[in-house]
């Protein structure tokens, strides 16, 4: 409860004497007596005894009144005119009150000129070693994870940018933000510089794992962080105690590149399957498993490529073939550039077992290819070999004159397909050009009408092939390509096409 003096006080300043406002500005500021400590009744009462020139006010407020009271006031921005006088009269921490007012407003809200004032204050207390204007002024230049204040779009000013950006981030770091350790540990990861990523994000992410009790309530950058940090430890050949602390946390946290290192220290294994003799301890196939099974089902295609791994090896005493191979399958359909190249190969050896399976061999070899698998490539010459010239179609196709192509519309199809894909005649005129077609490749096989032919896959190797194979199946459509349909026999079809060779 106010005492009689401080009452006193309260009439004198709501009639409006100045050196009451002053002297109530004083109390609401720092406390005491009958009197609560209010920064905002503070503000009230000191802006009032600015108005009317007392000079202790408003470098009062500009010393003690911080930015997140002044925000809260009715009319914020006609209150920085006492920061930029405590500013002027040498008060830094007026300068950072100063520069968030200012430069927090929309473009046009205040002159060109007030803003640059506001930057030099800011400046003013980064300088004087205040850790928040550090910071601030850090993010002025654009590039930190945070809302921009002024941003140099100029390219020939973006080194110069980049190079204060970093050091007045490392001066708020190094001063205790941990915006700015944040920020500078996804600056370096981004960069590639792993050294400095660890000095930044390493204490953050163990404090983490000490600070919070159950990492589903981790939050997103805590949980990325923790996993990162893992990772650098072990490209930098640190196997110690924090990497499986730090990869449970963010696994436990459901992220799925953690569970996928997790899994894989457990079984101390890389994501090829090969034993990391650097990992201390035995390996735990059993929780290692658990956790690739946890990374595969969030779309890790290593996971299930190293649990195809973990089911062939002999020590493991959950090996199963069966297992082995389905994980294969399922590491291959998620895109795993090796796991096609291996189920490519194994289709291709067994593919007497079943005579689509070189079909499969290809298609799986070519997806492999795509994702950079070098080998793949020279599996793929072997299923299907470049096609050979055929010279005696391709004599013939210039001959094919209009009314040719109108009169005998299939075999002109036929021959076009032969000088395209290198047939031989037989394999022309008795190839099913529909069943013959596999999307990235043609079967041709004509074994049922000569055994002693040889079957052979043929790429379509280009957007352009793919156009003319399609136009020219479309001839064939609704068309009955036995012996009973508008072709005939293979000796008619044969005798037609002597008859065009001899012009």
């Amino acid at each position: 409860m106010a005492n009689r003096e401080e009452l006193l006080m309260i009439r004198a300043a709501r009639a409006g004497q100045a050196s009451a406002q002053l002297n109530l500005g004083r109390r609401y500021l720092f406390g005491g007596a009958g009197l609560p400590k209010s920064l905002a009744t503070a503000l009230y009462w000191l802006d009032r005894a600015a108005q009317q020139d007392e000079q202790d006010a408003w470098l009062l407020i500009g010393r003690h009144v911080p930015y997140e009271t002044v925000r809260q006031a009715t009319h914020p921005s006609k209150l920085y005119v006492w920061y930029e006088r405590a500013f002027d009269a040498g008060v830094a921490q007026a300068g950072l009150v100063l520069a968030k007012l200012v430069l927090g407003q929309v473009d046009g809200a205040v002159g060109e000129a007030m803003r640059e004032k506001a930057l030099r204050a800011l400046h003013a207390a980064a300088q004087a070693g205040i850790a928040e204007a550090q910071w601030l002024l850090a993010q002025s230049y654009g590039h930190m994870d945070a809302p921009a204040l002024d941003r140099h779009a100029d390219d020939e000013h973006r080194a110069a940018d980049d190079k204060a950006m970093l050091e007045w981030a490392m001066r708020a770091a190094n001063s205790g933000v941990l915006d700015a350790q944040y920020a500078l540990a996804e600056h370096a990861w981004a960069s590639g510089q792993r050294d400095e990523f660890l000095r930044w994000a390493l204490p953050l992410a163990l404090a983490a794992v000490e600070r919070i009790a159950a990492p589903g309530d981790a939050s997103k950058v805590d949980v990325s962080l923790a996993g990162r940090c893992a990772r650098a430890l072990c490209e930098a050949g640190e196997f110690g105690a924090d990497v499986p602390r730090l990869l449970e946390f963010a696994a436990r946290a459901g992220e799925s590149g953690a569970q996928l290192s997790l899994g894989l220290w457990l079984a101390r294994m890389d994501s090829g399957g090969k034993r990391v003799d650097a990992i201390p301890g035995p390996a735990n196939y059993k929780k290692g498993i658990r956790w690739l099974l946890a990374a595969a089902e969030q779309g890790e295609a290593d996971a299930w490529f190293a649990l195809s791994r973990i089911y062939l090896k002999a020590e493991c005493s959950q090996r199963n073939l069966t297992d082995a191979r389905r994980y294969l399958e399922r590491a291959a359909q998620a895109g795993h550039g090796l796991a096609q190249l291996e189920l490519g190969t194994q289709l291709w050896r067994h593919r007497r077992e079943d005579e689509l399976n070189d079909v499969r061999a290809l298609r799986w070899m070519q997806q492999a290819q795509a994702k950079g698998v070098a080998e793949a490539a020279q599996l793929i010459g072997r299923i299907a070999a470049p096609p050979e010239p055929a010279p005696w179609a391709q004599d013939i196709l210039p001959r094919l004159t209009r009314e040719i192509t109108d009169l005998y519309p299939q075999l002109a199809a036929r021959i076009e397909l032969a000088a395209l894909f290198g047939l031989s005649r037989m394999e022309a005129l008795l190839i099913d050009l529909k069943a013959a077609d596999q999307g990235q490749c043609l079967v041709v096989d004509v074994r049922a009408h000569h055994p002693h032919s040889k079957r052979r896959l043929i790429l379509v190797r280009s957007a352009a092939e793919r156009q003319t194979l399609d136009r020219l199946i479309g001839v064939f459509e609704h068309v009955d390509c036995g012996p009973d349909g508008p072709e005939g026999n293979y000796r008619q079809r044969l005798y037609r096409l002597k008859m065009l060779e001899r012009g």
